[in-house]
């Protein structure tokens, strides 16, 4: 058994990245690793509270390991944080898991930050078509909120829609199905291996003015 851990940004990909996992008999899914905002306990881009990604991790039935750090965070600082969360949460481990699908340039910076710590990304996820992959999370009954968009690549008022066939079929032309240009982010609520599905009370906006966040309640940012 190999043991790993799962990048967990709580959205569809990284779900769907730890189904793939989950099929398998020969890998140990020790925990889920999230990157928090030091200051403010919200999650990455996505921008919702830790706190929802504690109840998807108890509904999973995994530990959720939080790395806090400064927002936006230095490469080196960032390296060396996720080195001693892992030391600290994950000794066995040496294989980080990761939901990305396509973008190289991503990829590549994941491989030479993990090779640097002795680590081997994977990526279960990598290069299947994008359409397809969104159809299967669908019929694999993974239900997902829209709650970050990239204003100048869609819509603000796509903002809070339900990620699901609907969805998709109606993005506008040259928008990713799974938003993996960085089109939206989404979290999931419900999904194959959630033992219950959770809530997420966001029902508030918040925007730099190119990014919009759902939100507890409206804000600036």
């Amino acid at each position: 058994m190999t043991p790993v851990v799962v990048s967990w940004s709580g959205g569809k990909d990284a779900a769907w990245a730890l189904h793939e996992l989950r099929r398998r008999r020969d890998v140990e899914v020790l925990g889920l690793l999230s990157t928090v905002d030091d200051r403010s306990d919200l999650v990455g881009m996505h921008r919702v509270p830790a706190a929802l990604l504690q109840a998807q991790a108890e509904s999973l039935g995994l530990p959720l390991w939080r790395m806090p750090v400064a927002w936006p965070c230095p490469d080196e600082v960032y390296v060396a944080t996720l080195a001693e969360t892992l030391a600290r949460n994950a000794p066995a481990a040496r294989v980080l898991v990761f939901g990305d699908l396509f973008l190289d340039d991503i990829r590549a910076w994941r491989e030479r930050m993990l090779g640097a710590l002795g680590f081997e990304p994977w990526f279960p996820l990598w290069n299947r078509p994008t359409a397809a992959l969104a159809e299967e999370m669908f019929d694999g009954g993974l239900r997902a909120r829209v709650v970050c968009v990239d204003g100048s690549q869609l819509d603000p008022r796509w903002l809070g829609r339900e990620w699901d066939a609907r969805f998709v079929t109606d993005l506008p032309a040259g928008v990713d199905p799974c938003g993996e240009r960085g089109e939206f982010h989404t979290l999931v609520l419900d999904g194959p291996d959630f033992r219950w599905p959770i809530t997420a009370p966001l029902h508030g906006h918040a925007t730099d003015g190119r990014f919009h966040w759902l939100t507890e309640e409206d804000k600036e940012c």
